[in-house]
């Protein structure tokens, strides 16, 4: 697939602000996960909110994010962008593969962000339930990318319904409240991003991800879109299974509304089964 190259000179400039501005709240996020909880969730959010401004994201939101707490947000994923995009407009902490608690300085990030790291190994599927439920149960809200990986961008693997575990882990999740969420990667330089053009975001395979970040870095002003689809009660499902294929169908429909130009949520939605 093509993608951008972007500006070299850009890159090198926005990445050594970044660079700067990361290691000046660095220690400031590691305090506030000692002294403030409501801090330490505040922080994230303005630290990738700014981030989001270096790269040249604007970020249209399309319906309303639960207000519920605990919310778990179920999306797709496309991009190492996607967590500063959902982070810039949520208060949020991510459950991610327990390899990126190794990652040079993004492992670090990961951690101070509170993420919840698992294995994603079917036979551990309790104890990553239990891990997730306690934090859910302590009012922390956490975002779930169901596909288990990254993706090109142009549509939506299949949800992993172990992965759904915690939505039915006892009584602690009891009413645990699930909103899908689309993310897509709609428009670079004010001009409709097609399929040829999808790499310049999507970040998935065996793509390095440094080579990428300076990419992105250098892309130039871009829109992403988020779909908040219609939040759902966990227990109005009777498997887990049944959870996940809700919300599949309902993340599909809205990265196939983005990809066609639709501005709004789509209409003919799948209802609760």
């Amino acid at each position: 697939m093509r993608s951008v190259s972007g500006s070299g000179l850009r890159s090198a400039i926005f990445i050594t602000i970044w660079l700067a501005f990361t290691a000046a709240l660095m220690p400031l996020q590691l305090i506030a996960l000692c002294t403030s909880r409501r801090l330490a969730r505040a922080i994230p959010r303005f630290y990738h909110r700014n981030c989001a401004r270096l790269l040249g994201a604007r970020i249209e939101c399309v319906g309303t994010p639960s207000a519920a707490r605990p919310t778990l947000f179920v999306s797709n994923h496309v991009s190492w962008v996607d967590i500063i995009v959902l982070s810039a407009v949520l208060d949020v902490s991510f459950i991610a593969k327990r390899e990126v608690r190794s990652w040079p300085l993004f492992g670090w990030l990961a951690q101070l962000q509170r993420t919840v790291f698992v294995a994603r190994n079917p036979r551990k599927v309790t104890q990553e339930r239990d891990d997730i439920a306690r934090r859910l149960a302590d009012g922390d809200d956490l975002v779930l990318f169901a596909e288990g990986t990254s993706s090109p961008g142009t549509g939506v693997l299949p949800f992993k319904s172990a992965l759904f575990a915690v939505a039915h882990a006892g009584p602690e999740t009891r009413g645990l409240t699930v909103q899908p969420v689309s993310i897509s990667y709609v428009r670079l330089a004010g001009m409709p991003i097609g399929r040829q053009w999808r790499d310049s975001f999507a970040w998935y395979g065996d793509m390095d991800l440094l080579p990428h970040f300076w990419q992105v870095f250098g892309i130039g002003r871009f829109i992403v879109r988020l779909y908040f689809h219609p939040a759902v009660q966990a227990d109005q499902f009777k498997t887990r299974k049944a959870l996940a294929q809700h919300c599949e169908s309902l993340v599909a429909a809205g990265v196939a509304a983005a990809h066609g130009g639709v501005a709004t949520l789509p209409t003919d939605l799948p209802r609760a089964a």
